[in-house]
């Protein structure tokens, strides 16, 4: 038994080596191999550090032959909250984005108890925190060097003054913030006697150099970043209608919401129409809501925000009151969190769970508990002790509960290697078009594709590709020749592989907007060379709209392809409907002046295009062009046109075109047989009243 014992010691000390390992790099690590250079690397040592201390605690079972959990009273509401995000994710119809988000928060979860249930004594305390706070000083310094233009990090893309390896300086504050509160509510009662032992003062510098970055972070956020946040209205208005408005499954809204982590499209089903008066973000689209909890309403539904309200209450419930938890969880009740913040507030957690079962108020509510492994006559599996004869033995019982976790952490472990492995080659894939090497880009995306499946962001950007190498291989042939066989079936197969990859990543996430807009671009540019690509173009863009109704650049889209095919009473509707949703829009105007220019309606044309001008008339180069198209149109009309004034200018006005596709492809006769989009009726906000 003493050798089973110092080996369960020797194991609980290398859970807390790794963890620690993973603590101090968790705010350092980022990479430029991945698509998302600031996350994903964090994502993949937090990975590697849980599932690693999870084999660690299968070994513990199997050597002990029992079960020693220590309780704390978070655990309860973690589980709620974990077992609500999975089934939200489940329950959602972009499953695959809800999941590939959960899993993430699963790994901090897994981090959580791997610390509660590994470090027992003080100096794992110290060792842990120790990390957090080294890691958040080595960021301090380099946000403070980066602050007065001294670079450190030997990359181009580092050497700005706002570089954070967070990737984002409001998430910096909050990690900074977090350690900053945290080291000062250790060292109050070491502060208040003026008195701070040398074991202590690593923390006093670390208290130090955190509050320095902090300051540092939020002089930049307010002088030179400001960062965009939802207004918090919106951010009401979207959860309340994310939860009861979810058209065709109201039920599943409410308990499960839309889906961890899916609150972009949240945001764009069920954003007000009063957005579009605000020029700074009209045209913006968020990933997170105005605050965490917000978020949580609308993407995990009401059982995921109680179980949030559950685990706010066991915090608060603690004395003494452990301060750094419970402003953390304030603050995510005013500002949102991201993963990083995320994980940060339940590692902190964590550490102060240790520091708590030191204290003698706690002893009731931070213990041990020992669940012996046994199986009773009948042969029913029970986790505590009984007086039945045991059919099997407790150590293969123990084993037993080995080889799950173990096959648990291969099929999680393979999942999450296929993903990194898919992303790299994306990346790679990027920088290959970057260079403009086409054949490279599209075999590694081909092979990210064939690795990892299910993100409908790739498979929207293969599409895009497979369209652009078929444009320019049938660019390439001379003029008036006829391409050979083999080179019409590679053009074929590309627009082929192009469908496909549209189509996939609507299947993938279907309430994704830009997934639509993007296979509808994609038929749209092969009218006249397609067969009924000309409808197939509409069907999706009817449906990108229907997921993205108060947007008035979706109509922009719809009404340019009226007008591609001439249909200038259709797309003069759908220019109308974009002018109606944001009437200070310069180039909804713009738009439905030319389809009324082009249907002979020269008056109105005109009309439209002198409230261009107002609206633009502080940028110079787009004023000079619709006043040369207002000469060119009065000249015609044979007259001076005054047209309306508008109330005032705008701001944020994109560049005044005629919506048009991105390409074309060369007309086909017979046009070429193409697969239709596969649409199925999906929940959604009701269409705006003023959608035709």
């Amino acid at each position: 038994m003493e050798a089973k014992e110092k080996l369960n010691l020797s194991l609980e000390n290398l859970t807390v080596f790794i963890v620690g390992f993973a603590i101090l790099f968790f705010p350092l690590l980022f990479t430029t191999i991945n698509t998302d250079a600031f996350s994903i690397p964090k994502q993949a040592l937090l990975g590697i550090a849980a599932l690693a201390a999870l084999v660690i605690f299968a070994f513990k079972i199997a050597n002990k032959g029992s079960i020693t959990i220590r309780r704390t009273p978070f655990d309860l509401p973690l589980v709620l909250m974990t077992v609500a995000f999975l089934l939200s994710a489940i329950f959602s119809l972009n499953r695959w984005d809800g999941l590939l988000a959960f899993f993430p928060f699963f790994f901090s979860v897994l981090v959580f108890f791997a610390i509660t249930n590994s470090a027992r004594e003080n100096r794992h305390f110290m060792f842990l925190l120790s990390g957090l706070v080294l890691g958040g000083a080595i960021l301090s310094l380099l946000s403070l060097t980066s602050y007065f233009k001294i670079y450190l990090l030997p990359f181009s893309f580092a050497k700005i003054q706002t570089f954070s390896l967070f990737g984002s300086l409001l998430d910096q504050a909050l990690f900074l913030a977090f350690l900053a509160v945290i080291c000062g509510f250790l060292l109050w009662p070491f502060l208040k006697n003026k008195k701070v032992p040398k074991k202590e003062s690593f923390f006093l510098l670390g208290l130090i150099l955190n509050g320095l970055g902090l300051l540092v972070t939020l002089i930049m956020l307010l002088t030179i970043a400001k960062p965009s946040i939802l207004p918090l209205e919106t951010g009401f208005q979207t959860a309340f209608a994310a939860i009861s408005q979810d058209t065709g499954r109201i039920l599943q809204g409410f308990l499960f919401g839309s889906g961890f982590g899916t609150f972009s499209t949240d945001f764009t089903r069920f954003k007000p129409l009063t957005i579009n008066l605000n020029d700074a973000i009209w045209n913006l689209n968020y990933l997170r809501s105005s605050t965490f909890a917000l978020e949580l309403l609308a993407t995990t539904g009401i059982l995921g925000f109680l179980s949030f309200i559950f685990l706010s209450y066991r915090i608060l419930r603690i004395k003494p009151l452990l301060i750094p938890a419970i402003f953390a969880i304030v603050l995510s009740f005013l500002l949102p969190l991201s993963f990083t913040t995320l994980t940060t507030l339940l590692i902190i957690l964590a550490i102060l769970s240790i520091h708590s079962r030191t204290t003698d108020n706690n002893k009731a509510s931070f213990y041990d508990e020992e669940i012996q492994i046994v199986s009773l006559k009948k042969g029913l599996l029970a986790l505590s002790p009984t007086s039945g004869q045991s059919k099997m033995t407790p150590s293969f019982l123990s084993y037993s509960i080995l080889a799950i976790i173990l096959l648990f952490v291969v099929f999680i472990g393979f999942f999450s290697f296929k993903f990194l492995m898919s992303d790299f080659k994306f990346q790679k894939s990027l920088i290959a078009a970057s260079q403009n090497d086409g054949a490279k880009t599209y075999d590694l995306q081909r092979n990210a594709i064939s690795d990892f499946p299910y993100r409908d962001g790739y498979s929207r950007i293969f599409s895009q590709v497979n369209l652009t190498l078929a444009n320019n291989f049938a660019s390439s042939l001379p003029e008036g020749a006829s391409p050979s066989a083999q080179q019409q079936q590679t053009i074929y197969s590309l627009i082929q592989q192009s469908i496909n990859s549209g189509r996939q990543a609507t299947t993938i996430s279907p309430l994704t907007a830009a997934n639509w807009n993007n296979l509808s671009g994609v038929y749209r540019s092969l009218i006249g060379f397609g067969q009924n690509a000309d409808s197939f173009a509409i069907i999706s863009a009817k449906q990108g709209a229907l997921l993205d109704p108060n947007n008035p650049q979706q109509y922009i889209n719809l009404g340019g392809i009226y007008y591609q095919l001439g249909a200038w009473d259709n797309a003069i509707n759908q220019f109308q409907v974009a002018v109606n949703l944001k009437p200070n829009f310069a180039n909804a105007y713009y738009n439905l002046g030319h389809a009324l220019e082009s249907k002979g309606d020269l008056e109105n044309a005109l009309t439209q295009y002198q409230t261009v001008k107002n609206l633009v008339s502080k940028d110079k180069a787009q004023l000079a062009k619709i006043n040369a198209e207002i000469k060119t149109l009065s000249e015609k009309i044979g007259k001076e046109g005054i047209g309306k004034q508008t109330t005032g200018e705008a701001t944020n006005q994109p560049e005044l075109n005629v919506n048009a596709p991105a390409a074309t492809l060369p007309p086909q006769n017979p046009p070429v047989k193409i697969p239709a989009p596969t649409t199925t009726p999906s929940p959604t906000a009701s269409p705006s009243p003023t959608t035709p």
